[in-house]
């Protein structure tokens, strides 16, 4: 059993762990989920973590609440066990939630989106002007909770209209395909060639400032937080 808090002994620890002041990702973008990805006692256990959190209760609180000890919580949580229907029904009642959401993990459909060379959906957005294209490359409605990602191959070929500067929630990447700009971010500059990149905080005002060389083209990738319905 991995030692954790007191309330909580067995419950998964943070992805992230700071060593020497540095952070450490630990995600393995290459590792397999094992063939459990789609188990139905995992996608259990993630949405009773899930709503457990959500109400800001412990995993020792919620032991108490159904009369399930705290080490079979932990197992469930951690999708090591098949919770009974009775234990199911139980937890379900504490939490205040139907059955049935216990399983929408399990039957959630995937989504991928596939854009040919050359058929990304051109739209507008604010700042869209003569010379200044936006492709959109791919949208998934909801595809993660609570985030919004939008990649867009923006080319800009037209150096007589001034870029506007941006500023908006969430974090934004810029990779370089041609050309060359000077990039701001706050109070920075950046020239980007071919290759660079850029990662940044979107709060703060960013922008193409400089169009140095033409035609330009990048792929820009925005993530921000979805609106909360209700």
């Amino acid at each position: 059993m991995v030692e954790g808090r007191d309330d909580e002994p067995a419950f998964a620890k943070s992805d992230e762990a700071e060593t020497g002041g540095k952070s450490i990702l630990r995600q393995d973008p290459h590792a397999l989920r094992d063939s459990k990805e789609n188990n139905l006692e995992i996608a259990i256990g993630h949405e009773v973590r899930a709503y457990r959190k959500k109400l800001g209760i412990t995993g020792a609180d919620l032991a108490a609440a159904t009369g399930i000890s705290l080490g079979m919580l932990s197992k469930i949580e951690n999708g090591n066990t098949s919770p009974s229907l009775t234990t199911l029904q139980s937890l379900a009642r504490a939490l205040g939630v139907p059955l049935s959401a216990f399983f929408k993990r399990f039957e959630e459909v995937r989504n991928a989106v596939f854009v040919k060379a050359g058929e990304g959906v051109e739209i507008e957005r604010r700042g869209t002007r003569a010379g200044h294209q936006y492709n959109l490359l791919g949208h998934i409605n909801s595809s993660t909770p609570g985030v919004q990602v939008e990649p867009y191959l923006i080319t800009l070929t037209a150096d007589s209209d001034v870029f506007p500067a941006f500023q908006h929630q969430g974090m934004e990447f810029i990779y370089m395909l041609e050309g060359e700009v000077k990039y701001r971010h706050g109070e920075q500059l950046y020239l980007m060639r071919p290759g660079d990149s850029l990662f940044f905080d979107a709060d703060a005002r960013h922008g193409p400032e400089v169009l140095v060389k033409l035609p330009i083209r990048f792929l820009t990738i925005i993530s921000y937080p979805s609106r909360q319905e209700g």
